[in-house]
């Protein structure tokens, strides 16, 4: 039967009876009503506050067995997958107008600036977001392929009608869901985090991208260079992860390249079935006739086909490229020998020549989507697909800077040293042609395997040149030294060569993390800049990056007093650049959870202090978040936009308040974050037992040790807080549906801050506020403290339990209180109707995941062994993430 698609609520519905329909077919009507029992009863449940369905509810859970169990959080976990689907279909048509490229600059035209401004900033542009792999991400490529061929099936039903053929395949598609297995059988490598990234690469960034680009020049009239490129840590980032290392880097590189070239192979191999044209017909530049003749093609069909030679010669060049930088055999080999390119340029170059002969000789209208799709493209992508980041922790850097020192004789105990002597000696070594690295020497594992990672770095740009790793990101930045010994590391592999100016392929780049280090970050980088060589690398390159760290810096002093440190940063890091006349390139460590800096990109990156921006912007997309923004090309299409036209209005739109007002906002606002501050430490950090709460309440232990990500959950063997990963950290309270990163402290400041008056008119005209509070309320509304009491319910100690949930139950109620009454809203997300109904759909078919998690993880606590029980803890976590989505 056809089914109306007449909005995303019914898409769900109309999915969610499919499924219905598979389980049937698949288990039986007892399995499928056993199902359909709990999801009545949840349902029923949400409708209102009578005890009788809750109880209801409860029986129906407490009546599965653990296969039952099993069946039914599958069921439920394809449910919101499904779910998610219908939501990210209904999202991309109904995108702001404001949101798109052509509506920010039709802003800023009513705004009074010109379009010469605008194409200008883009002209000198540079948005990238990028790609980093998730220890909490728990999917499967095998899952996310079949989502993929669901979403494709949907966008084929049109007039509120799906064929019938549509809807056999449909159903096809969700058997094959049903019957695979959702979670991985082994934890995942690196490599398999390499491959998920690739998969969305290749199937949303790469055909996705070109189509952006020429729509932007068509808008702005304007040749523009390809200013939004994508990035990607998976592989490169190594900061805690042992995993990764020399041999991961060059595996990533290579990915990469098979990824890229290949799809420059297709469309090679269709243009040249396409570009028949006979000499006798039209001619042909000389360039393009010295083209063909190269190519060594003996057929005689092709004789008179010089296009059809040409393209031979360009494809088996570009099969040799692939050969050398994949280092495999191409998929469909080459039809004659050719030395590879030795860079994308040459292959860049040869299109241009037969792009350039089509249009002088009455074929402009055979260039075609395909041919400047592919020109487009591969100025884009090179043969690298995304630039690659090094990522490593300042106290390795110190380690391994001091045992070349050590060993190399050079004088002093660097270890000892302050950052002021240990910038001097730095210095020195800088200025110095010679190298401290002795191959035949003795060093430390450590030593060896950065060494080794650095010359995989110095390899892959002689190989891809030097856009295939443009950054290496330095945590735990503290101070000028650290940017210092990553390029004395990089001088160690030729990539630093010393000189007035000296010259680096590669960028230093600090990230501040914590409270304390973003408030350091001004004078670390004035310092950092006023050191002619450094200030010389940023003017030769046009630019110095620094980023910013939400994760931890949330983690560290709670979600206000963050958001709050980020903003005073970035504007203050603003003023030390623009006083030395350098241009600042911001990278923003975001997450996909509140608690990590996630939320609509669109006004985060909106709401970003006045001079932060200016057409330079990098973003973190979380593995857990890259699957909802970039899993189909149309909702790529919109998250990219979005992106770009964010970022113009950030960067031109003038000042929505006056100088005064904004004073005063600001002084307030530090009140408020010091209160903030003061209450989140006072809970996390100060009250004896807060850490074994944490510990037992939420499931941070289970998804410590099941096979969901590469990455230890800890840096270090230590169970402290501040050794946790903030993800893990946000993920387990996520799980929990206490989301306490997201909103604690936030509430009780608020509430307590004297001036009623002031604070309304800073949420009425504030776009940082607005922001910091409509994230906060999208947290409350997922939260559940009936479901968090549960999970408290763990606890063994029941003083512990009720001293420290009393706390967070009574803070979220004041939060919420609070919330309300800024907003002049009776009840949560009353403001936002489609996020409410989104939350509200989804609510029903998370809360009974939370009761079998609870009941599961109590088992296991217990010592009972059976393997179905970490199964359905695994699967319970998967489910929840996936109906929360923005969790982790």
């Amino acid at each position: 039967m056809a089914a109306p698609h007449l909005s995303e609520r019914e898409d769900v519905r109309y999915l969610g009876r499919l499924l219905g329909d598979v389980i049937r077919a698949a288990e039986g009507d007892a399995v499928f009503d056993a199902i359909e029992g709990v999801r009545q009863a949840s349902v029923a449940a949400h409708r209102g506050d009578d005890p009788a369905t809750r109880a209801a509810l409860d029986a129906r859970l407490a009546a599965l067995d653990l296969g039952d169990t099993l069946r039914f959080v599958r069921g439920f976990l394809l449910f919101s997958l499904l779910a998610n689907l219908a939501e990210d279909r209904g999202a991309a048509p109904e995108s702001r107008r404001e949101a798109t490229l052509a509506g920010a600059i039709d802003q800023l035209a009513a705004a009074g600036v010109a379009r010469v401004d605008v194409i200008a900033l883009l002209q000198g542009a540079l948005i990238a977001p990028v790609l980093t792999a998730h220890p909490t991400e728990v999917r499967r490529k095998s899952m996310i392929d079949r989502e993929a061929s669901i979403t494709r099936l949907l966008a084929a039903c049109s007039d509120g009608v799906c064929a019938p053929e549509t809807e056999a395949e449909l159903i096809r598609q969700i058997t094959i869901l049903w019957q695979t297995r959702p979670l991985r059988s082994v934890k995942p490598v690196v490599a398999d985090e390499i491959q998920s990234a690739l998969s969305y690469l290749e199937a949303s960034f790469l055909p996705v991208l070109p189509r952006l680009h020429r729509r932007w020049e068509a808008l702005t009239g304007a040749a523009l260079p390809p200013f939004l490129r994508p990035g990607s840590w998976i592989g490169g980032d190594r900061d805690g992860n042992p995993n990764v290392n020399a041999a991961t880097l060059a595996g990533a590189l290579a990915a990469q390249a098979a990824v890229a070239i290949g799809h420059y192979l297709n469309e090679l191999n269709a243009i040249g079935a396409e570009l028949s044209m006979s000499s006798a017909n039209v001619a042909v530049t000389p360039a393009l006739a010295a083209l063909a003749d190269a190519s060594g093609d003996q057929a005689a069909s092709r004789a008179d086909e010089p296009y059809r030679r040409a393209l031979i010669h360009i494809y088996a060049r570009t099969a040799a490229s692939y050969q050398a930088l994949a280092g495999r055999a191409p998929p469909l080999p080459a039809m004659v020998a050719a030395a590879p390119y030795a860079r994308a340029a040459a292959l860049l170059a040869d299109l241009e020549i037969v792009t350039q002969s089509l249009a002088s000789h009455g074929g402009a209208a055979l260039i075609g989507v395909r041919l400047d799709g592919l020109v487009r493209a591969l100025r884009i992508f090179g043969f690298h697909l995304a630039t690659l980041d090094l990522r490593q922790n300042a106290d390795v850097h110190a380690r391994v800077v001091a045992e070349l020192l050590a060993v190399a004789g050079v004088p002093g105990d660097y270890a000892a040293m302050d950052d002021a002597a240990r910038v001097a000696l730095l210095g020195d070594e800088l200025a110095s042609p010679r190298l401290l690295f002795n191959r035949h020497a003795n060093y430390s594992a450590e030593t060896l395997g950065e060494m080794a990672i650095l010359q995989a770095a110095a390899d892959a740009h002689a190989r891809f040149g030097p856009d295939a790793i443009r950054a290496y990101i330095v945590s735990k930045t503290s101070g000028v030294a650290n940017l210092l010994e990553v390029y004395l590391l990089l001088k160690e592999v030729g990539l630093y060569i010393p000189g007035d100016p000296p010259h680096c392929a590669i960028m230093a780049v600090p990230l501040f993390e914590t409270i304390e280090d973003l408030e350091a970050a001004p004078q670390v980088m004035a310092h950092f800049l006023d050191r002619p060589k450094a200030a010389a690398l940023a003017r030769a390159r046009g630019y110095q990056e620094v980023m910013i760290g939400y994760s931890d810096s949330n983690k560290d002093g709670g979600y206000l007093t963050s958001n709050w440190s980020l903003h005073e940063g970035a504007l203050a890091l603003a003023d030390v650049f623009a006083a030395r006349g350098l241009q600042m390139q911001l990278f923003h460590g975001r997450g996909g959870a509140v608690g990590r800096g996630g939320g609509p990109a669109f006004d985060a990156i909106r709401a970003q202090p006045q001079g932060s921006v200016m057409g330079r912007i990098r973003i973190t997309e979380q593995g857990e978040v890259i699957a909802s923004k970039y899993g189909t090309p149309g909702v790529a299409e919109t998250s990219l936009e979005t992106m770009a036209a964010a970022t113009l209005l950030a960067s031109l739109e003038p000042p929505r308040m006056n100088a005064p007002d904004f004073r005063r906002f600001r002084a307030a606002m530090q009140t408020i974050s010091e209160d903030a501050f003061r209450a989140y430490r006072g809970l996390v950090y100060e009250t004896p037992g807060f850490n074994g709460f944490f510990r037992a309440a939420t499931p941070i232990t289970e998804i410590a040790e099941l096979k969901i990500g590469s990455r230890p959950a800890s840096r270090t063997q230590s169970d402290r807080i501040e050794d946790l990963r903030a993800i893990p950290w946000v993920f387990s309270w996520a799980q929990a549906r206490i989301m306490l990163p997201g909103w604690y402290g936030a509430g009780q400041a608020l509430a307590d801050f004297a001036d009623k008056g002031l604070l309304a008119e800073m949420v009425a005209a504030w776009p940082f506020l607005t922001a910091a509070l409509s994230n906060l309320e999208m947290v409350l509304a997922k939260s559940n403290m009936d479901i968090a009491s549960r999970y408290a319910g763990l606890v063994s100690d029941p003083a512990l339990r009720s001293a420290i949930f009393g706390r967070i139950d009574a803070g979220w109620q004041r939060t919420r209180d609070t919330l309300l009454t800024l907003t002049g809203q009776s009840a949560l997300l009353e403001h936002q109707p489609a996020l409410a109904r989104s939350v509200k759909l989804r609510l029903p078919y998370i809360d009974p995941l939370n009761e079998l998690q609870i009941d599961l993880i109590r088992r296991r606590r217990a010592g009972e062994a059976d393997a179905r029980i970490a199964e359905g803890i695994h699967l319970t976590i998967n489910g929840i993430a996936a109906g929360l989505r923005n969790s982790g």
